[in-house]
């Protein structure tokens, strides 16, 4: 039964593997597509195959560098420094990836002033209820 369970899983692992290069693939061909039509210079598909399969096997070292940056920082969670440490030796791909970072940044804290600012308006307001007229009807 655990043999069953573990073969299971393992092909449900493969076939995941396989749309993630599908999609590789897909993505890569699109690309050239574009780049062909720009530069009037077609691709071969042995060429999109093999840029595609370069991609993919980079694409799995980022994502096992990403993962043991972390760890050496005692992180369960990658973030932006880990992609940053990944990208330092692209200056311009460093740099694109800190304007976006501090952009989002940013915006995160324009977003947090503004609800924190909303939530202030509200509680202002909001009528306590010991606060609150009392009006009695006499019969």
């Amino acid at each position: 039964m655990m043999e069953e369970e573990e073969g299971a899983e393992e092909q449900q692992r493969f076939s995941y593997r396989q749309r993630l290069k599908a999609a590789v693939h897909y993505t890569v061909g699109c690309l050239c597509e574009e780049v062909a039509s720009d530069k009037d210079m077609p691709f071969s598909k042995q060429t999109i195959a093999a840029i595609s399969e370069v991609t993919f096997r980079q694409c799995e070292n980022f994502a096992k560098d990403l993962e043991m940056f972390a760890r050496h920082a005692k992180r369960s969670t990658i973030n932006t420094e880990d992609v940053k440490l990944l990208a330092r030796r692209s200056n311009s791909l460093l740099k694109y990836i800190t304007e976006i970072n501090e952009n989002l940044a940013q915006f995160n804290l324009e977003r947090k002033a503004k609800k924190k600012k909303k939530s202030e308006d509200e509680n202002k307001d909001a009528v306590e209820p010991g606060e609150a007229g009392v009006v009695e009807i006499e019969n």
